[in-house]
């Protein structure tokens, strides 16, 4: 095992295809403005790392990165990686990780615009995530205790549990497929619109227009907040608790709530033949 330690490095590819090491209390800065530091390196274990240059670990394997800070320069930090273990990181480049496989994120502060791009395997456990765009295309995702902010937030993504989170979002799970939320807060515009297969179990919605265009929706005792106009053209199976501001037009399956402010069933597209029922 090779162990590199309190050491500046600020050159182009300064360690790369490193292999079987510890890298420890090392700065990756300076006015060279070197990348791609640690590109096609594998085995490795980063510790307590400052990284401030581009691309620093593309096509990695077997890498652990424990107690790193990469800031806003360090761009796009983890492309084409398998097998890769972060834990309490900070994470504040844009376009952190981006085709990876085998990813777990534990207790890191995330703040990257485009995060968790076409990604497989990927779990993340407590900490935060601030996305604008994040998990496009990505498969097979576990999020767990996390708090997460965003806008176009799991789009076209398929295979996603959910728990114990809150995510405030817009257009969230947009075309997603097999996607679980459990126990967890959803604050946001649009949600769900073009799903197929998103249940939502014990969870509070809040925000407009909800679950439009949806195919097999299912919500289990969860509550609503704010949702006008919801369930527009969807197939749903709906057990809401407590009030539905609106619902508009579904076109199948059962709706139930305690209460409605609005049914609205006029001016449809399409025949709309799903049951809205009142609780006594």
């Amino acid at each position: 095992m090779q162990y590199i330690r309190n050491k500046r490095f600020g050159q182009e590819r300064a360690l790369y295809n490193t292999r079987g090491a510890v890298v420890e209390n090392c700065r990756f800065e300076g006015e060279e403005d070197g990348e791609s530091f640690l590109k096609e390196s594998a085995e490795l274990l980063v510790k307590n790392c400052f990284m401030d240059l581009r691309y620093p670990m593309w096509h990695c394997d077997g890498l652990t990165v424990e107690d790193c800070e990469m800031t806003a320069n360090c761009r796009a930090a983890l492309w084409y990686d398998k097998d890769l273990v972060l834990k309490n990181c900070k994470m504040n480049g844009i376009k952190a990780v981006r085709e990876c496989k085998n990813v777990a994120l534990e207790q890191c502060g995330v703040n990257s615009p485009e995060f968790g791009w076409r990604c497989e395997n990927i779990a993340v456990k407590g900490g935060t995530i601030a996305s604008e765009y994040a998990f496009f295309e990505s498969k097979n995702i576990r999020l767990e205790g996390t708090e997460f902010s965003g806008k176009y937030s799991f789009q076209y993504t398929e295979n996603v549990e959910i728990a114990n989170a809150k995510c405030k979002t817009k257009d969230a799970f947009w075309h997603s497929k097999n996607v679980t939320v459990r126990d967890s807060l959803l604050d946001g515009e649009y949600i769900g619109w073009y799903s197929e297969g998103l249940t939502l179990i014990n969870c509070h919605i809040k925000g407009t227009q909800p679950f439009c265009y949806c195919k097999h929706l299912r919500l289990v005792n969860c509550t609503t907040e704010d949702c006008d106009l919801s369930f527009e053209y969807s197939d749903a199976e709906a057990d809401i608790r407590g009030d539905i501001l609106s619902v508009k037009n579904p076109l199948s399956g059962t709706i139930a709530a305690d209460s409605f402010g609005e049914i609205i069933l006029s001016g449809s597209k399409y025949p709309c033949n799903a049951k809205i029922v009142k609780r006594k």
